[in-house]
């Protein structure tokens, strides 16, 4: 029997804020254990939480992003378990009406748009870190009460690959935002995945497995790469699958049960008493979606419209939102797009890695690159000297012109200069001379050669080209 996956994904993303959910606590990462705390957030008797507005605006924003309807009401819960990283015992988040629901995501997988809707987006306090030592272990709770959004998936995922692009889909949106720094090494996205597998073109579900906690993309790929086989395997050697949930092993490659699966009920939910419910006007609302942003897929589709770039060129400038703004303001003006891309892709960015620095500490503005590239186009300089030019503007900034003046890196063109040279080239190599008259054009290169060393790289060698073809054929 063929069996298919069924796949839906709940991930949770920190919130661009400076202070916590309900609390003024700092929210920074790698503060020492324990020291962005208070009453509040620890949960002693007595406090009271107060929402914070920049979080609301931020999920209100995220709905708006990704197609969600956003309602005029909305409430908290408390979410009760116990576990050592919950202080308070109980979790607020958002249960029955949460802040926005039901949307989609459109993304780019292999040669096709897919589409992934979205079940809800609600607004939760994040809880603490439990680490773990030699002899004993420890809980940090600067993290508790970070503001953080879980954004839930329908089953629309059919496989590890759709459900990577899928998740690089949805961070590049929240980062286009303004809504999260999406930073994976300090643990910003977190996903569950939530997993069962059926025969194919089957509509009723399988057992759900859910597996917590992954803090990479490609964890989320292997887990599924080794959970979907796994699932399979079981119910096609007469075994059965329960709900539980599980965690992923990154090290051994599998995933181990961990509990069995709680229901809603487990959890108790029941409003949160100290907090009144949500109801935003239509004024709120309209500001959050003056807010919205163009989205990375059609900022891509727009580059390949508007400057007819190459598709690969547009994904490298969309995956950064700082270098795509800077190529923006670069080609403003040029009519050699595709030149202004390939150097700010192949060239700006390679020195930005290798300097370790960002788009705002360079020393030249982007008109910059649109001024090398119309100076290399109109054949002023070479694409040696242009590359001489920018290691000068990356180093030293300046303007391009300046440069080429300051470092004489001018291309002659000069037709008596160009002749003298052509012409000794001809006279003291007569063998590859014969070749070209004789049609052996590809000797041509060896003269055009000789030219350029005698021109110490200052000849125009498209020019040079065309002199000796005229010099030698008549």
């Amino acid at each position: 029997m063929e069996y298919e996956a069924v796949i839906g994904l709940e991930t949770h993303c920190q919130l661009k804020t400076k202070s916590k959910m309900f609390c003024g606590c700092a929210n920074e990462f790698g503060a020492d254990p324990n020291t962005n705390v208070c009453p509040v957030c620890l949960g002693m008797p007595g406090v009271l939480p107060v929402p914070n507005e920049l979080a609301l605006q931020l999920t209100a924003l995220t709905g708006y992003l990704l197609n969600c309807e956003v309602p005029n009401f909305a409430k908290f819960d408390r979410k009760n378990y116990f576990y050592p990283d919950v202080c308070k015992d109980y979790q607020i988040t958002q249960f029955d009406f949460p802040s926005t629901t039901t949307g989609y995501v459109d993304f780019e997988f292999g040669s096709k748009i897919e589409r992934v809707r979205i079940t809800r987006a609600h607004l939760e306090e994040d809880v603490g870190k439990n680490n773990h030592f030699d002899q004993h272990s420890g809980v940090d709770f600067n993290r508790a009460g970070v503001p953080l959004l879980e954004i839930v998936s329908e089953p629309d995922i059919s496989s590890a690959d759709m459900a990577y692009d899928y998740l690089n889909a949805l961070k590049d949106i929240l980062i286009y935002g303004g809504i999260s720094d999406c930073d994976m090494e300090k643990g910003m996205v977190r996903c569950d995945v939530n997993i069962s597998v059926r025969p194919k073109g089957a509509t009723d579900l399988g057992t759900k497995i859910e597996i917590k906690n992954m803090n990479t993309f490609s964890g989320v790929r292997r887990a599924i790469n080794y959970e979907v086989p796994r699932q399979i395997d079981t119910l096609e050697s007469g075994g059965s699958l329960v709900q539980e949930t599980r965690r992923w092993d990154d090290d051994a490659g599998i995933t181990e049960t961990m509990r069995s699966k709680e229901h809603a009920h487990d959890y108790r939910y029941f409003p949160e008493p100290d907090i009144m419910p949500l109801r935003p006007s239509e004024e709120w609302l309209a500001e959050g979606r003056s807010h919205i942003v163009e989205l990375p897929l059609a900022r891509k589709q727009r580059f390949i419209m508007d400057y007819s770039i190459p598709a690969q060129d547009a994904e490298v400038l969309v995956g950064n939102m700082t270098l795509g703004a800077f190529f923006e303001k670069s080609v403003d003006g040029s009519k050699n797009a595709k030149a202004v891309a390939n150097w700010v892709i192949n060239n700006l960015q390679a020195r930005l890695v290798e300097a370790e620095c960002t788009i705002d500490e360079l020393k030249f503005g982007p008109e910059a690159i649109r001024e090398l590239v119309d100076i290399i186009d109109c054949g002023a300089i070479s694409n040696k000297g242009g590359q001489e030019v920018f290691t000068e503007l990356f180093n030293s900034g300046g303007s391009p012109k300046d440069i080429v003046d300051a470092r004489g890196l001018a291309q002659v063109s000069d037709s008596g200069e160009l002749d003298k040279w052509c012409r000794d080239a001809i006279d003291t190599n007569p063998g590859p001379a014969d070749d070209v008259r004789n049609g052996k054009e590809n000797a041509i290169n060896f003269l055009k050669g000789q030219v350029m060393k005698a021109s110490r790289g200052k000849a125009n060698p498209q020019i040079v080209g065309e002199k000796l073809l005229k010099l030698l054929k008549g």
